[in-house]
């Protein structure tokens, strides 16, 4: 029997171009639900299960932010304080697009699982914080607060930064293909002149 090769994007780790980059992202990312939710369910000591999710969450954070942001889909963000003024301001990398030296090219594998990864987790977070509401455990709240935190704010992040690279990109080729018409204009108008 012939195997079926799967196009790409298909959600499936094996099609990843970074199998142990994105198989460790979705561990972290599930650790920390999968340890709320057996606290919750089974036990009810609360600090145990607070000190455990904490640890995956920052765990969590930390991964995304510096290791799988920039292996899987090529963006990386971070904060930066002016000393001087005590402002900050949020600084968005992405990779250089492929056509460009050092670029690469992005596996649509890893593009789906990452998104799909990053907005599904702020929203399973709202949707125990509900359920801590509705089942009046207002102390399981600050750990659910937490945990949106965290994963709100590389949400938000890496879709700015996306759009970032999205709308760069857009720049560059245009800044690109107006110089190259400007240099062909250049040269056919010395070229007329010439003669």
């Amino acid at each position: 029997m012939a195997d079926i090769q799967e196009p790409s994007g298909t959600l499936n780790w094996r099609l990843s171009a970074h199998p142990i980059t994105l198989v460790t992202f979705l561990g972290f990312r599930a650790s920390s639900l999968v340890v709320y939710l057996l606290g919750l369910l089974f036990t009810s000591n609360f600090v145990l299960i607070f000190i455990i999710t904490i640890l995956l969450l920052a765990a969590d954070f930390y991964y995304v932010k510096n290791i799988a942001g920039r292996r899987l889909v090529g963006l990386r963000w971070w904060n930066e304080v002016n000393p001087q003024t005590g402002d900050t301001h949020w600084v968005f990398e992405s990779a250089p697009p492929p056509n460009e030296p050092g670029g690469r090219i992005i596996n649509a594998t890893d593009k789906r699982f990452f998104w799909l990864a990053v907005y599904v987790q702020p929203a399973s977070w709202i949707a125990l914080a509900i359920l801590a509401i509705v089942r009046f455990q207002f102390i399981w709240l600050t750990l659910v607060a937490i945990a949106l935190v965290l994963t709100i704010t590389n949400t938000l992040a890496f879709s700015r930064c996306d759009k970032f690279s999205q709308a760069s990109g857009l720049l560059g080729n245009g800044l690109y293909s107006a110089s190259l018409a400007r240099n062909v204009g250049g040269a056919l108008m010395s070229r007329f002149f010439r003669r």
